[in-house]
């Protein structure tokens, strides 16, 4: 029977999302005008899905005081409540309404994803361009740096650093995005450096053209597809790496909502067969199909592939 009934949510979540999907679809393809619109008239099922769910967790983010019944932090029941009118999905270890937390920690965790991913994205291919570009030394130099860096693992190099800086909310935004930057670089690098060779580059610098124009106007143009889809990409692991720390107790720190120490708090819900604690980790799960859906699309696009 458990069985049975897990084929048939499945199958209704999956009619539900097509069906949402092909509605987000017909919508934005009217409310829309010139290339945007035949871009999405031609897109994927899939990333509609994705765009209309990073829209939900978008609005979810910033209406957070307004959707939530009850402030973040308020303790407002006895511990372990469970699913009721009232508290839609109980409360947690300390009395706090999970469901009022669950919204609260999409402005928390998403939000500091994403400045950490931007935070990454600045560092790593700003080097990453002026690397490829100027060359020699400095190319040498970085690129030796940036692999002494990745040579430890992420995770753990995390942690270290977490654990001798502080878990402050600051602390934790510069050393995911100092670690998450060397990948941004080892990219932008790569595929810069197929365009600084180009003839169009050369006669750039025969006019006199400096480098802040060569990088700006003649190589980043040419490269934004690439570094826009690992944007993408790089959100994802760096949602999942900030949810890992948290759940690991040197992310986000209490009493802030946060989906992976909202895991570790109410895991022991689970041993009672209460599914509380896998919907944190399932918000993290969807937005991170959400994304790479989108990111598949528009790498789809940059390609310049036909069916």
């Amino acid at each position: 029977m458990t069985i049975l009934t897990f084929f048939i949510t499945f199958a209704v979540f999956l009619a539900v999302s097509i069906g949402a999907a092909w509605g987000f679809r017909a919508v934005a393809t009217t409310l829309t005008r010139g290339t945007m619109q035949r871009a999405l008239r031609t897109a994927p099922l899939t990333a509609c899905f994705g765009m209309l769910v990073i829209l939900i967790y978008l609005i979810i983010a910033l209406l957070a005081p307004v959707i939530a019944p009850f402030p973040e932090r308020a303790v407002i029941g006895s511990q372990f409540m469970p699913w009721s009118s009232t508290h839609w999905l109980g409360t947690d270890a300390l009395g706090r309404d999970m469901f009022s937390r669950m919204i609260y920690g999409t402005r928390n965790t998403v939000g500091i994803a994403f400045a950490t991913t931007a935070l990454a994205f600045l560092i790593g291919s700003v080097l990453g361009l002026l690397a490829a570009t100027v060359g020699g030394w400095l190319d040498q130099g970085l690129s030796r740096l940036v692999d002494v860096l990745m040579a430890i693992p992420s995770l753990i190099f995390a942690l270290l650093l977490l654990t001798i800086f502080g878990t402050s909310i600051l602390t934790l935004i510069v050393v995911i995005a100092v670690i998450d930057s060397t990948r941004v670089f080892r990219l932008s690098r790569a595929v810069a450096e197929g365009v600084v060779v180009m003839d169009y580059i050369e006669a750039a610098r025969l006019r006199g053209e400096g480098l802040w124009y060569l990088i700006t106007r003649e190589i980043l143009p040419n490269v934004t597809a690439p570094l826009v889809a690992e944007f993408g990409l790089r959100f994802c692991f760096v949602f999942l790496s900030i949810s890992a720390l948290s759940f690991l107790g040197l992310g986000i720190q209490p009493p802030t909502a946060d989906w992976g120490s909202m895991v570790r708090e109410n895991a022991t819900l689970i041993t009672f067969g209460d599914i509380t604690p896998l919907l944190p980790a399932g918000a993290i799960a969807l937005l991170t199909v959400a994304v790479n859906f989108v990111v598949d699309w528009q790498l789809y696009r940059a390609s310049g592939l036909k069916e």
